[in-house]
This record gives C-alpha cells, sequence and structure tokens, in this order.
C-alpha cells in the first residue's frame, strides 16, 4: 500500500455522497424563496424521481409544508405538471418543457437557460418552476461531494500521489466535481467495464490503487494493485478489495498509506537489530579474534546478546502505536516515486479504451486505432443523471454500440461504434424510454 503511485477514484457514493441534494434556489423577481421551495414541494410531492426527493427533503428540513395539488402528470424526460388548489396551473422541468407546455416566447426561455449556464457549469442540474405560464424561480440540485474528499485529495497528493476521477457521468459535471475535488485528471463518461480497462492502462505508468463502493467497481477493485472499498459500499465490491475503509471515510486512505510506510520502516529498523548482535557476536564466539586479539566471550553474553536483540525488536515494533495516522505534516514523496504529470490518459492523442477524457478531441477512441467510429445523436426529453444514465443503459443495450457518453444539458449521446449505425433501433431504444430522438448531429 505504501508504495502506490497513482490512486483511482469512483465518483458517486466515493468522492460524492451519492444522493442528490438542492445546492441553490433562484428566486424569479417578486418571489421568495421560501414560496418558489413551497411551490417546488407542493408539485414534486407525488413525484418519486430522485431530484424530486431532494427538492421535498429541502422543503421539510426548512419547515415548509406543502400544499395539496390536483390533477399531477409526470411528463417523462421533461418534468411534471400539476393544479394548485386555487385552479392555477405549475410545471417543473427542463428548458424544452418551457418551450412547449409553458406557453414562454423563445427570448423568455433563451434568457432563463442563460441564466441557468453558470449552475450547469458548475456540475448542478437546473429545475425551472412556473405558475399559470409566470416563471417562479430555479432550483439547483446537485450530488455534492462528502465534506472531507478534498482534503483527502489534498493528503493523497502530499504523499506523492497522481490522483485520478472515474465517472460514468457527463464531462461537464465530472470536471466540475473534478475542480472542487481537486484532482489531477478527470476521466469521465467510463462504461462500468472501462473502469477495470482504465486501471489497466494506469498501471503502464506505475502502481495503481482503486477506490470504489459499487458492484460496478468490483472488476477495477480486483486488477488495481491495491483495492479500497468504502465500507457502506455493497458486499461485491468489499469482498474485492484489500483494504476495507470502514469509517466511510476517504481520509483513511491516506491514513492506510502513512501506516503502511512506517510498518515498512519498522521492518527494516527490526532487521536491523535482529541481526546486529548476530554479525557482531558469532564471530567472537566462534574464536575468530582468539589468535589476533586473544578475545573470546563467555556463552552468557551471548544468550545475553540474543535476548537483547528480541527485547529491541519488540520494543522497536512498539512504537507503531504512536503512530499519528492522520497527522499529514511529515508527508512526502516516496524518493523512488516516478515524476507524473497530467494527462497521463491522453498521451499520443490516445483516450484510454471504453471512456471519454476531457478534451473532446479524443472521444469515441475506441481501442482499435480508428477515431472515426463515432455518432453524435441530439435527443430531447433528458434532465438529469438520472435521465442519462437511463438512455446510456438503452444505447449500450445495442449490438452495435460499444460505449455512449451521454450528456443532458448538451442535449446528445455520442456513440462508439462496433459496427454499422442502424438508426432505426437508436430511435426505438430512445422513444422506448419516452426521450426524443431528434437524429444523428452535423
Amino acid at each position: 500500500t505504501g508504495n502506490i503511485d497513482i490512486i483511482a477514484m469512483d465518483k458517486t457514493g466515493t468522492v460524492t455522497a451519492g444522493k442528490p441534494v438542492v445546492t441553490r434556489l433562484i428566486p424569479a423577481d417578486g418571489v421568495s424563496e421560501k414560496e418558489l421551495l413551497c411551490l417546488a414541494a407542493s408539485l414534486e410531492a407525488m413525484s418519486e424521481h430522485p431530484l424530486a426527493v431532494a427538492v421535498n427533503e429541502a422543503a421539510a428540513g426548512r419547515g415548509i409544508e406543502p400544499e395539496v395539488v390536483t390533477q399531477f402528470k409526470a411528463l417523462p424526460g421533461s418534468g411534471v405538471s400539476a393544479m394548485s388548489h386555487d385552479g392555477k396551473r405549475l410545471l417543473c422541468g427542463n428548458a424544452e418543457l418551457l418551450r412547449s407546455e409553458g406557453g414562454l416566447t423563445e427570448e423568455a426561455v433563451r434568457s432563463m437557460t442563460d441564466s441557468a449556464r453558470e449552475l450547469t457549469g458548475a456540475g448542478e442540474t437546473p429545475l425551472f418552476f412556473m405558475r399559470n405560464g409566470k416563471p417562479m424561480g430555479i432550483i439547483a440540485v446537485a450530488d455534492t461531494i462528502r465534506p472531507d474528499s478534498a482534503g483527502a485529495v489534498a493528503a493523497l497528493k502530499a504523499l506523492g500521489l497522481y490522483v485520478v476521477l472515474l465517472t460514468g457521468d457527463n464531462e461537464r459535471t465530472a470536471a466540475a466535481i473534478g475542480r472542487e475535488a481537486g484532482v489531477d485528471e478527470v476521466v469521465a463518461g467510463v462504461r462500468p467495464e472501462g473502469k477495470e480497462s482504465v486501471i489497466r492502462r494506469l498501471r503502464e505508468h506505475g502502481r495503481v490503487a482503486m477506490v470504489g463502493d459499487g458492484i460496478n467497481d468490483a472488476p477495477a477493485l480486483v486488477s488495481a494493485d491495491m483495492g479500497f472499498a468504502i465500507g457502506a459500499g455493497t458486499d461485491v465490491a468489499i469482498d474485492s478489495a484489500d483494504v476495507v475503509l470502514m469509517k466511510n471515510s476517504l481520509m483513511d486512505v491516506a491514513a492506510a498509506i502513512r501506516l503502511s510506510r512506517a510498518t515498512y520502516r519498522n521492518i527494516l529498523e527490526n532487521l536491523f537489530w535482529a541481526l546486529i548482535y548476530n554479525v557482531l557476536l558469532i564471530p567472537i564466539a566462534a574464536g575468530a579474534l582468539v589468535h589476533a586479539l586473544g578475545i573470546t566471550m563467555d556463552p552468557m553474553f551471548g544468550a545475553a546478546a540474543m535476548s537483547l536483540s528480541s527485547f529491541c525488536v519488540v520494543t522497536n515494533a512498539l512504537r507503531l502505536n504512536a503512530c499519528r495516522l492522520y497527522d499529514g505534516r511529515r508527508d512526502r514523496a516516496r524518493r523512488s516515486a516516478p515524476q507524473l504529470t497530467a494527462p497521463l490518459l491522453t498521451a499520443g492523442g490516445m483516450a484510454a479504451d471504453n471512456m471519454q477524457v476531457g478534451d473532446r478531441g479524443h472521444q469515441g477512441y475506441d481501442g482499435k486505432g480508428d477515431t472515426n467510429m463515432t455518432k453524435t445523436v441530439n435527443i430531447e426529453g433528458m434532465m438529469c443523471e438520472h435521465c442519462e444514465a437511463t438512455v446510456k443503459k438503452a444505447l449500450e443495450a445495442l449490438p452495435f454500440v460499444e460505449s455512449a457518453a451521454v450528456s443532458h444539458t448538451d442535449g446528445n449521446a455520442v456513440l462508439s461504434l462496433s459496427g454499422d449505425y442502424d438508426e432505426a433501433a437508436v430511435r426505438e431504444a430512445v422513444e422506448a424510454k419516452d426521450y426524443t430522438y431528434k437524429g444523428v448531429a452535423a
């Protein structure tokens, strides 16, 4: 563990909390935050969508009671609608819903989406709310990083490790989380089986550790030189890992490395104390100095030396109890550690297999040297990461699709193909999930 050079981390549930929460309330002019949140909670109370749950929890945390609504209707891929107790129509959804259901002009829609651009750039999902055709405001929802993630990444970098974030999320969301956590490199759009491929590519540059918590992380945990599993993760991940973080904290990864290095140093010291007495006294006991210097040794001294050797080894080993696992003041890189600079996975213009990297110029590399086997298809109706995951799963089930990098913010999916493109099959897969296929991008 102490000899690790590169550490790769899964995002959801490892670096982030794995649970969407409301991050910002942006009410429209003349609307209070309480009024916006009350409207949102009333509208989302009957929805089971993860983003709706986040809104409801935010309202409950502020003691806001949702009002009773009628005619609730889920609009797949767009949002929800309902009627308030006083007969006003309530809407929540994405920008496309504002155009199709809200009755807003294109200029008004553009104004609202422009105000939400900062949110998408920060990896947050904007939810637009309207009442009787009037914009009420925006609520931003995001899967926030764990409180200790940034500190843990900083500690790992202080130990001389190169930190990589792995995620199946779109590039923009992944980049925002990566910046907040402070990692060296972000690899986005990674398929579950692609994580193991990324680990193999990273091992070309040094010893690699993987940190994960889910079933999809198990192959990567096994493939890595050292696997760390979050204690609250799945049983499969825990069984696949070499180290289990019982406190579910990434700070324990740095602690494990510190303990490993301290233990290794202690072993070397103990080898010295175990051997030094024998090296010095065995020649004397054998009579090597009798003729030269007339020196002999009483057998009792030999027995005492052996006991003293054991005493020194045990006492030195007990010093590990004083090791400060969470004190990073003495952290430093190993002298023999390779000098790694970002990015590792785009050297020579090629990305790792089955993944999308931050530079869009490298999208679609399939590991076979052909970077032209990609199609970008436009899809309407996606409004969150949950929608992305649904579309991604449907597209990757097609036999000619090697991988799909889906973005709800860009409204498209970049397909890496392993065979001839079948537009009818793609259309059917997308529309079967209640989203709208808009054709291949020019």
